[in-house]
């Protein structure tokens, strides 16, 4: 039964280098030149977030053990899924859901989509969420598989969750690392003055 959710983890896993990799634009350009270095390092962001994606997709939907989260015993059959669910984890996923989606649609907007895809700006995005929060995206992510893993009452996804949590942790660290190293004290600046994933009571 766990095959699948192994191969999906460690597929997830296996990407957090890769991202890793493409967000080095200084030192591929280095090694490469600048043109050829900038076209490997897109192309490996393309392919390591699109795999995430996928390898996130397999977490969620292979066969797992089912948990259901219901205090009224309200039990809600999802047909097209072959699964249930309760009202509770509905409500959940709705609401996680949701703000994962904003989060996400928001903060490609604000970037447009080439820079979400290949994590390169050109100058500190400051405004719209990234004014509240350094990294929408991630957060939305983690929202979206939280809300995701409770409507499909997916158990190991729910296990799971700690690490995703941490390896998109350490994917925005990194990422805020080759961005000071690119934009220097402007970075460091905007990072002081506005918080990682959890917005301040009083910027809202």
């Amino acid at each position: 039964m766990y095959t699948l959710f192994l191969a999906s983890l460690i597929g997830f896993i296996i990407t957090i280098p890769l991202n890793f990799i493409s967000l080095e634009h200084e030192k591929l350009e280095r090694i490469f030149g600048k043109e050829k270095g900038e076209k490997i390092g897109v192309i490996i962001a393309i392919i390591a977030g699109w795999g995430l994606f996928i390898f996130w997709i397999g977490i969620w939907i292979s066969p797992q053990p089912r948990f259901i989260l219901s205090p009224f015993n309200i039990i809600i059959p999802i047909s097209f899924l072959g699964i249930k669910s309760s009202l509770s984890q509905i409500i959940i996923f709705i609401l996680f859901f949701s703000s994962g989606m904003y989060l996400g649609l928001a903060g490609v907007k604000t970037l447009g989509l080439k820079v979400a895809e290949t994590h390169k700006p050109e100058k500190i995005i400051t405004e719209g969420l990234y004014s509240k929060i350094r990294h929408p995206q991630y957060l939305g992510g983690i929202l979206a598989h939280i809300g995701i893993t409770f409507l499909l009452s997916a158990f190991y996804s729910l296990l799971a969750t700690p690490l995703i949590i941490f390896l998109i942790y350490l994917l925005a660290w990194k990422e805020e690392k080759e961005l000071i190293r690119e934009f220097g004290d402007e970075y460091i600046k905007y990072r002081e003055r506005v918080p990682m994933f959890i917005p301040r009571i009083r910027n809202m």
